[in-house]
């Protein structure tokens, strides 16, 4: 078991297959407008403007949740999340999408029970049945600090990498992403974690500049399968590791003990 784990996923194009906003806005007929506004606003704003446009053109909540149960994910990344689940491992998500279409997309594969925690841009459905969508980090108010480059204003997961260690003491951190702001946690990472980056995505290139940069030991994955079997393989990496940490203490004997003080075993007399 690999009870001092936590497994900390991004969500689009790493959980699913594709990135959930573009999807909603594709497949609700939206792009034209959602490409025009693209240039005027940060992502996050836009994303929140997008679901007053489609809500104006009479889009409902369930038409949203119909087109997000429709997301393609691979056949192999639900078993794997499962498992890792099993063997002992806490799992979190950190993802720049929003609370509404993720629970939505995780309940509807059966997952929403596997995560202890989800750290994305909040949304809810406001009066009028809007899907309303909020920054993570309230950037109109403050910057979030961050100095790395490749994080959005309204989200540095680094931060939340820190707070995460700062609060979980020495358990170790398997993180799995694609995107350029998943390039900051990973700078975050201890010797001791794993970081799992998607290979030929932008962290992928990210790291490739200067891998040096990395103090996690890094294995990268490119689809499905190799999600699967390569994080089962360092949960099990971890587990040995665990084991003979546990044999090492409990079964070595102390330095200081006067082997001389041990009672002989007495020879049975016959």
């Amino acid at each position: 078991m690999a009870g001092n784990t936590i497994v900390v996923f991004d969500f689009d194009k790493t959980i699913i297959e594709c990135d959930s906003d573009n999807w909603v806005v594709d497949e609700l007929g939206a792009t034209d407008l959602f490409n025009q506004l693209l240039p005027t606003m940060p992502w996050n704003s836009l994303m929140d403007r997008m679901m007053k446009e489609l809500h104006d053109q009479g889009k409902t909540i369930d038409e949203i949740v119909e087109v997000l149960n429709r997301i393609p994910i691979h056949p192999r990344v639900v078993p794997a999340i499962k498992a890792a689940h099993a063997l002992g491992c806490e799992l979190r998500i950190v993802s720049d999408a929003n609370m509404f279409f993720i629970e939505t997309m995780l309940k509807h594969l059966g997952l929403r029970e596997y995560f202890s925690e989800i750290n994305t841009n909040p949304s809810f459905v406001d009066e009028q049945g809007r899907l309303r969508i909020q920054p993570f980090h309230d950037f109109k108010n403050s910057s979030h600090g961050c100095t790395t480059g490749t994080c959005p204003p309204n989200m540095c997961k680094g931060l939340i990498i820190e707070r995460i260690q700062a609060s979980e003491g020495n358990k170790r951190i398997i993180y799995l992403g694609d995107g350029a702001g998943d390039y900051c946690p990973s700078l975050k990472l201890k010797e001791s974690d794993f970081m799992m980056p998607r290979k030929n995505f932008p962290v992928w290139d990210l790291i490739s500049n200067n891998p040096l940069l990395i103090k996690a030991k890094i294995h990268e994955w490119s689809d499905g399968e190799e999600f699967e079997k390569v994080l089962l393989s360092l949960i099990d990496t971890i587990s040995t590791d665990e084991k003979s940490a546990f044999t090492s203490t409990y079964l070595k004997m102390p330095s200081n003990i006067d082997v001389s003080a041990i009672p002989k075993v007495l020879p049975v007399q016959q």
